[in-house]
């Protein structure tokens, strides 16, 4: 893999057997004070999360996408050890009500950072996608393990049995991943154009310094 340079910010499209780089233009100053929320609705504002270290920020799409359930699952595999010793901040951001928050953590067993921005100030702001592209040659998400249809219903299921019936969020808002700081040093980016697209999480890894490969096809333990 290339080397990265530093602050570049760069959108990758994914096509077999290699990674194309576009410059793309993302200003932190443009979102760095607009508020995300925790999961007892306390208010941060965004730049906390990246001011004082290096930061992994994923955006997803809603709490309900099938999509975005089995990549935050493969998020939360990730060893704790692995970020601390990269010293990097791992953090999910949705754009749901902050209530959702801990039936999502509880359902993908996802135990790190996680924060809302339900009027998608910081989403906008940023530029990322609205409405679904899909190519020939792009290579769907290794972390999606259920197919479209199957996943469509799961998702529409967990919305019909939910305590509050609601898409958790706008069904055509796509997501991304970025990682920042410290401070508004900008190293990455990559803006989702479908629920598919996500950035393969050993990639992401690599490029925030991580030395090694996980393997995320094994099953994550769970303590209980």
């Amino acid at each position: 893999m290339a080397a990265v340079l530093s602050p570049i910010t760069r959108q990758v499209s994914k096509e077999p057997r290699e990674l194309q780089r576009v410059c793309v233009d993302i200003r932190l100053e443009d979102v760095q004070d607009c508020l995300v929320y925790d999961r007892r609705g306390g208010s941060v504002p965004f730049k906390n999360l990246y001011q004082h270290t290096k930061s992994v920020i994923i955006f997803v799409r809603n709490f309900l996408c099938y999509a975005c359930k089995e990549y935050v699952e493969d998020l939360s595999k990730i060893p704790e050890d692995v970020l601390k010793g990269a010293g990097i901040r791992l953090i999910v951001i949705g754009q749901s009500m902050h209530h959702h928050i801990e039936a999502f953590c509880t359902l993908t067993g996802y135990p790190y950072e996680i924060y809302v921005d339900p009027d998608r100030h910081i989403y906008q702001k940023l530029g990322m996608k609205r409405e679904e592209t899909f190519t020939d040659s792009a290579q769907p998400s290794p972390h999606v393990k259920s197919g479209i249809f199957a996943g469509q219903m799961k998702s529409i299921w967990r919305a019909m049995t939910g305590p509050i019936f609601d898409f958790q969020g706008d069904l055509h808002q796509q997501g991304g991943a970025i990682i920042v700081g410290p401070g508004a040093q900008v190293h990455f980016c990559h803006f989702d154009t479908n629920r598919l697209d996500h950035m393969p999480i050993n990639w992401l890894l690599q490029l925030a310094g991580v030395q090694q490969t996980l393997d995320f096809s094994k099953p994550k333990i769970m303590h209980v």
